[in-house]
């Protein structure tokens, strides 16, 4: 398949997949539409050209892994692997109802395909670089992909792991931080200031890259590049708009953990919908 096919390909899915957030979203009538938005293509490039993995085999020893450290991002996590067969796609109507298989923040033990249970923040680093670190300890090829956000790096463990993961030369962890400035409590930058945020990362023993995180051709470009990168872990430090599609949602920090019922709903789903259809 050719490259312009590929981005093409995977730009469409990433409409689908908004669609469903929304769609579950407002089903379940509670969830956190906001950062799930943000990541969206950052998710769909990991799951649909980046990683390896066999849905009928979720356990294959060399599958890569993904590991949701922003654990509130469910919905985008769940539309994900329900698009990659790891399970119906009939069950993204039951998020975060009794019994359902999917519930508000990730659990290993009930979703197929969710390596980790998350959602205490700040963790998934520190578990990402230690399944990184045995990996390279059975000599296993798979990689390790950690999803964390913004607001997230407030949290003295990340920088804990940060600088383990450095110190032990993980180049087979990549860590994407999901940069879309807003966390609940409103801008990064007010809450606590994470800039120079590309320095404190070098400071630490990072391979660094910056790029527009709704940009699909700068995305897998990113994630070719970790993939030659020896000897040091790699974070992608990703541009993002929260709640990226909606225009009422977008830069709104309102919309981190907030349903959309009634006649936003509606609107929310008419400025996606569309986009499915037209490809």
């Amino acid at each position: 398949m050719k490259y312009s096919e590929i981005v093409c390909l995977l730009r469409s899915k990433s409409k689908i997949i908004r669609y469903e957030i929304i769609k579950m979203i407002g089903k379940a009538g509670s969830g956190h539409p906001g950062g799930s938005l943000s990541a969206t293509d950052i998710g769909v490039a990991l799951f649909f050209y980046q990683m390896k993995y066999k849905p009928d085999n979720p356990k294959w020893e060399e599958r890569d892994r993904f590991i949701l450290s922003k654990g509130h991002a469910t919905p985008l996590h769940y539309a994900l692997l329900a698009h990659a067969n790891y399970f119906d796609k009939k069950h993204l109507s039951t998020l975060r109802q009794y019994n359902s298989i999917l519930q508000g923040h990730p659990a290993s033990y009930l979703t197929p395909g969710v390596e980790v249970s998350t959602g205490s923040l700040g963790q998934g680093l520190s578990i990402s670089a230690g399944i990184a670190l045995a990996g390279k300890m059975d000599n296993k090829s798979y990689n390790v992909y950690t999803l964390l956000g913004d607001g997230e790096l407030d949290e003295g463990q990340i920088w804990e792991a940060a600088m383990f993961s450095a110190h032990k030369k993980l180049d087979n962890l990549c860590t994407i931080v999901d940069r879309n400035h807003l966390q609940i409590d409103g801008n990064t930058e007010d809450v606590m200031a994470l800039e120079p945020l590309v320095k404190k990362w070098q400071a630490f023993g990072w391979y660094t890259i910056t790029i527009d995180g709704h940009n699909m051709k700068k995305i897998i470009s990113a994630f070719d590049e970790f993939l030659t990168i020896k000897n040091k872990p790699t974070v992608i430090i990703a541009k993002t708009i929260k709640g990226k599609g909606v225009s009422f949602m977008e830069n709104k920090a309102e919309w981190h953990g907030k349903p959309l019922k009634g006649e936003l709903l509606k609107q929310a789903l008419q400025e996606l919908e569309p986009r499915i259809n037209n490809g």
